[in-house]
């Protein structure tokens, strides 16, 4: 069996607004290949801890590696580099109202490569129908469902071929049908691509049926509680906050 090769570790972190601490000795490592859950209840922390795993927010103390890179200790150009790197779907898709699916994800393809724009028209087409959009370029945000805005996001978050994705509670406001489908795309991403996804969310459903790895970030103490399979953490834990969040307090 191939042992797991980290590829983001997160040492002894500390978030904090100011003088208000979030979250304290936060210790985890997220392995390639990962598609690894941050979860918790509303309130924990779960999207700051992405914001500085993406280089949005240093952290108040601690470290984060990208492989063996300390990525807030490296000057920034270094920083830009490795976040170059990486890909991201925020909540709302965030795609530009102006301009056609196909134009939001040429755009990262256009401000940071030279290919020419018959290359760029090819790349733009491979990853519409890797999200499953092939035929929808040029329809505006407007012109689709909130299912097929949140696939378009993934397709621009994916444009600049990247070694890691994140994904900001990308179930949220999805219907149950929709919200399976973008998991089942996130999984079929995952198992062709080879990409380690980082996934923001508190949707049990998504956490089950794709997490193969994730860290429990629990507001009421302001630490993290566990870390593994979500799965095996639930048939395992002993914890009742961590039982209950998993559960929704159903019995098991």
């Amino acid at each position: 069996m191939k042992q797991p090769e980290p590829h983001i570790t997160v040492k002894d972190l500390t978030m904090a607004y100011g003088d208000f601490v979030v979250m304290r000795d936060l210790t985890f490592t997220i392995n390639r290949g990962d598609v690894f859950i941050i979860m918790g209840g509303s309130g924990c922390g779960k999207s700051t801890m992405m914001t500085i795993l993406i280089g949005l927010k240093p952290p108040a103390k601690g470290k984060v590696f990208y492989d063996d890179t300390d990525f807030w200790a490296s000057e920034p150009d270094i920083r830009d580099q490795i976040i170059r790197r990486a890909g991201v779907m925020y909540q709302s898709g965030a795609l530009w109202s102006s301009m056609t699916l196909a134009e939001n994800v040429a755009l990262p393809i256009e401000t940071y490569t030279n290919l020419t724009p018959a290359e760029i028209r090819d790349t733009v087409e491979l990853k519409m129908a890797l999200v499953g959009l092939a035929g929808f370029e040029e329809f505006y945000p407007s012109e689709i469902s909130g299912g097929m805005q949140k696939r378009a996001g993934i397709a621009r978050a994916m444009a600049l071929d990247p070694e890691v994705l994140f994904f900001d509670e990308p179930s949220a406001g999805l219907d149950p049908v929709s919200a399976r489908r973008l998991d089942d795309l996130i999984l079929q991403l995952s198992e062709s691509l080879s990409t380690t996804m980082v996934v923001v969310t508190h949707e049990l459903a998504s956490i089950f049926a794709i997490g193969s790895n994730s860290v429990f970030l629990d507001a009421s103490i302001r630490t993290m509680t566990a870390t593994g399979n979500p799965s095996k953490l639930l048939a395992e834990t002993q914890d009742p906050t961590l039982r209950l969040f998993l559960t929704r307090g159903e019995q098991t």
